[in-house]
């Protein structure tokens, strides 16, 4: 049975502010747990007036304290916005804790623009392609210590914390496979090299001390209710997201719109239709058929359901009904 996780942005709505979005964040881990997901994940973005989990292991901390049994995680973290010391010390720190429910998923991507990045980084004379490097550093860290070594994770070392590798290129399937690290791949936004990153990640993967097999989540969008009208609408908040990341003015999550694809121009229907099409829409049983067929193109050990949906009590059915759903596939 395919199990079935979810990610979080932690959004930010029109009329609303960042202290209402982590609490319903950790109101929906708490429905996630009752319902069966094996995980729930926040992403790290910054300069994101949408997005309230910028201080990732804060939020987590904030979650995993309002639950007791999932898991709880970071998908991911923007490993060149940080050194990988202080990541194992924060995350040592979770797993110190809440032990045996922390993940850690960690991506080379900086989540944010050009800009914010130099923001965090005080400089960007770092190489984004010493990443390899920077995730075995990190491992080492959360590993036992050794023998003489001077620099130690404190808490961190022994926790063994699980690392994932995230990628929405054939990149990340690669360093995946050459680590023996299980893979997520960001599908729900950029679907363009699924199905070869996935086919590289398993042919490549070599088994490592964390990881005998090669295991692939694959992000899906879930936009789901009791009719397939309401669903398509849920989904025009996440629609207006993105054009206006596109555009340039990224802002609080909006409210859904009544035919909102009615108005778009043919280009932007067709970027909007490119960038979602790892998405289930519509009722449970439409949206049944459609993560159906997304298992068995992909072969997905797990899906990583997420949904940007302006109202909680609808975002909470959605992903619930998709908690349903996933229970009856085999």
């Amino acid at each position: 049975m395919t199990k079935y996780s979810m990610l979080d942005l932690a959004p930010i709505v029109q009329g609303g502010d960042a202290g209402l979005a982590l609490r319903n964040a950790r109101d929906l881990a708490q429905h996630a747990e009752r319902w069966g997901f094996t995980r729930y994940w926040l992403a790290e973005h910054h300069n994101m007036p949408g997005i309230a989990s910028a201080a990732t292991a804060v939020a987590m901390a904030h979650v995993a304290d309002g639950t007791s049994t999932i898991r709880i995680g970071a998908g991911g973290i923007m490993l060149p916005n940080h050194a990988p010391l202080i990541i194992a010390e924060q995350f040592g720190t979770l797993a110190a804790l809440h032990p045996g429910r922390i993940d850690l998923g960690v991506g080379r991507a900086p989540g944010t623009d050009g800009l914010t990045a130099q923001a965090l980084r005080r400089n960007l004379r770092q190489d984004i392609d010493t990443f390899p490097n920077d995730v075995a550093e990190l491992m080492a860290y959360l590993g036992p210590s050794e023998p003489g070594q001077r620099v130690r994770a404190i808490p961190g070392e022994g926790t063994n914390v699980p690392v994932w590798v995230l990628g929405s290129s054939l990149y990340g399937a690669q360093l995946a496979a050459a680590f023996g690290l299980p893979y997520a791949f960001a599908s729900h936004f950029a679907p363009q090299a699924l199905d070869e990153a996935i086919e590289i990640y398993r042919h490549r993967f070599e088994p490592s001390e964390h990881l005998a097999k090669p295991y692939v989540m694959v992000g899906t969008n879930v936009f789901a209710a009791d009719s397939a009208e309401e669903a398509r609408r849920l989904m025009s908040s996440i629609q207006q997201a993105f054009l206006n990341l596109r555009r340039g003015t990224p802002g609080p999550l909006q409210p859904p719109v009544d035919g909102y694809e009615a108005a778009l121009s043919p280009i932007e229907r067709a970027g909007l239709d490119q960038a979602l099409s790892c998405s289930a829409i519509g009722t449970a049983d439409e949206v049944r058929d459609q993560l159906k067929a997304i298992i068995a193109r992909t072969g997905a050990d797990e899906l990583m359901i997420t949904a940007q949906v302006y109202d909680h009590a609808a975002r909470l059915r959605s992903f619930e009904i998709a908690a349903d759903v996933m229970k009856t596939l085999d």
